[in-house]
């Protein structure tokens, strides 16, 4: 073959192989002019820069060729124009391969490639071929270890492969081989994907920065890591296994008008693996069946649905730049998939707002957590008007549909008419029953779970709350202070004696503010280990003083003076026992009144 032929060009695949090279070292191949065109080593160039294994390969051949001993008689030459924009764009759909094929033909070359399509081509369109395949296969396919039961992959280098089977809330770990797999093997199915992706028409680069990269291959999701970002490299395939149409989940009449009536906020919930993106894409599915214009934000995008509803992605990074285009499309609906930081939620509540029908997808454990993750994102009276309807998924079945809406009234378990606040109502969409609350306590927004009637008193979530605010505003004061929930409507408070008149406050200020934010009525008595006795002493009078003796021994020591119930003032005792107070001072006519009425006490 080579002997008819004296000049030669190479394709992409076969310097990916190091064919030529070891033609050469067998003797099989000199006294020729190999050409490589510039789109195969534009392509090998856009590999390497990507960190791929394929495009440093390929660099190395073309360096070990231009470097052969001149005993071989062999000339390497770079010739022909760089590809266009658009003939890049066009390369999944073999325009570069066309490329190669007539820069051959227009050298009168023989064009040598590992790639079989290629060369069935070629031989058709009467260019001269040579296909070397490579008698050990590169590339190992990802499809090898996935089976109609296989939800994901997981590859790590040294490490048993492994993989997840089964069907939501019934899956398992599965080992696939005995053996741990090596990173020569990673690389090899790295290698196929890569590969496979720029050819066919669904799969694409999602992410690719700092060590991670996201690649949708056809319905594969494809997670692949390595050092540093990664401790070793590793590779996720994840497959959907379970495509189901709404009717699969025999939902009434009313949740399914509930979704496809007037615009609505609905948040699908659920654990990781539950099936809760199989029921998103069964509600586009049904919504664009009913002549509805569907969208979805996704990223990565393999919701499976159909062709009429388009994916998008983050514009630049960003959600909030991909809604501003969304809005121009003007969808009926739009299903946010994996709603999980605080600028998606925003971008969710700003879009609903905006009218849109909104269907977001969060992860949580149960159906109130996902009502909780909007709890201070959005204003608390705004999140009823973001979204009304929360479906709990679990083991690919609904398990739970609550009903989200607003009223302006007294919380469950609070008892003054003046504590009249807004409050979010969670209830059971199909009884009705009011199962959660959502409401300002004090400067917090709680979420209250309502109890049957029938349990007591000390187990009612409002009062476990309020001592708790309590004690949390006041335990800097005191912090032995101890909070009793006495009934429906009072809770007692005892501190250190002496600490009584600064909860209280100037006219019982301090109290009221706490009674009004906690919407209970608050006592306050002292810890009687704190509370003073009572000290004997003489008083008297001595030129323009009265004087309290209290003993040598009480010194330094620190007492309250009292006019019967009311305080006089509390005072640092002398070293010798004694208070002196001028005649004409205040405090000084106080305790005369004391004096002359026989009230006066002092404690410790």
């Amino acid at each position: 073959m080579f002997n008819k032929h004296k000049k030669i060009v190479p394709d992409t695949s076969v310097l990916i192989t190091r064919k030529l090279s070891e033609l050469v070292s067998e003797g099989k191949l000199s006294d020729v002019k190999i050409i490589i065109p510039r789109f195969v080593m534009d392509e090998l160039q856009a590999q390497a820069s990507r960190s791929r294994d394929t495009g440093f390969q390929g660099l190395a051949e073309v360096k070990a060729l231009r470097d052969l001993p001149r005993k071989y008689k062999i000339e390497v030459t770079i010739d022909g124009r760089l590809p266009t924009a658009e003939e890049i764009n066009l390369a999944k759909k073999g325009r570069l391969d066309s490329l190669i094929k007539e820069f051959a033909g227009k050298e009168k070359a023989l064009l040598i490639t590992s790639d079989y399509v290629q060369a069935i081509v070629g031989e058709a369109e009467g260019v001269a071929v040579q296909h070397y395949p490579s008698a050990h296969p590169q590339i190992v396919g990802i499809e090898k270890f996935f089976d109609e039961n296989t939800q994901s992959v997981h590859l790590k280098t040294g490490v048993i492969p492994v993989a997840k089977k089964g069907k939501p809330g019934s899956v398992k770990l599965a080992k696939l081989s005995d053996k741990p797999i090596t990173e020569k093997e990673i690389k090899k199915i790295v290698d196929d994907i890569m590969s496979k992706q720029r050819k066919e028409e669904d799969s694409f680069v999602e992410m690719n920065r700092g060590g991670a990269s996201v690649i949708q291959l056809g319905d594969y999701r494809i997670t692949i890591t390595k050092p540093p970002f990664s401790d070793a490299l590793e590779m996720t395939a994840v497959r959907p296994i379970a495509k189901k149409s709404i009717d699969d989940y025999k939902l009434k009449k009313e949740i399914i008008d509930r979704i496809t009536g007037t615009s609505q906020g609905v948040l699908i919930s659920g654990a990781p693996g539950s099936g809760k993106s199989t029921f998103a894409a069964a509600v586009a599915n049904m919504l664009s069946g009913m002549e509805k214009i569907v969208k979805t934000f996704e990223q990565p995008r393999d919701l499976q649905v159909v062709p009429e509803i388009t994916q998008y992605a983050p514009l630049l990074g960003s959600w909030e730049k991909t809604s501003e285009i969304l809005l121009l499309a003007r969808p009926d609906y739009t299903v946010f998939d994996e709603v999980r930081t605080t600028d998606d939620f925003r971008v969710f509540a700003d879009m609903r707002l905006a009218g849109v029908g909104m269907i977001g997808v969060v992860h949580s454990t149960d159906p109130v957590s996902a009502i909780q993750r909007f709890v201070g994102r959005i204003e608390l009276g705004m999140i009823p008007h973001v979204m009304n309807t929360v479906i709990f998924i679990e083991a690919g079945h609904v398990k739970k549909i609550y009903d989200v809406s607003l009223s302006v009234r007294v919380p469950t378990g609070m008892k003054d008419d003046d504590l009249s606040r807004p409050v979010v109502d969670i209830k059971d969409f199909d009884t009705g029953k009011l199962e959660y609350e959502i409401y300002t306590f004090g400067e917090e927004n709680v979420v209250i779970p309502i109890k049957d009637a029938k349990k007591t008193a000390g187990e009612s979530p409002l009062k476990k709350l309020a001592a708790e605010t309590l004690y949390r505003k006041l335990s800097n004061i005191d912090r032995n202070m101890k909070v009793e929930v006495l009934s429906d409507n009072r809770i007692l408070i005892k501190v250190r004696n002496d600490l009584i008149a600064k909860i209280i406050g100037k006219k019982g200020a301090n109290i009221e503010k706490l009674e009004q934010e906690i919407g209970f009525n608050i006592s306050v008595e002292p810890i009687e280990e704190t509370m003073k006795k009572e000290a004997k002493f003489q008083a008297f009078e001595k030129g323009a003083s009265y004087y309290i003796d209290l003993g040598h021994e009480s010194g330094g020591r620190f007492v309250d003076v009292y006019d019967g119930k009311s305080l006089i003032f509390s005072v640092e005792v002398g070293k010798r026992g004694m208070i002196k107070v001028k005649k004409k001072s205040e405090i000084g006519r106080k305790i005369l009144s004391a004096m002359a009425s026989d009230r006066m006490k002092v404690y410790y």
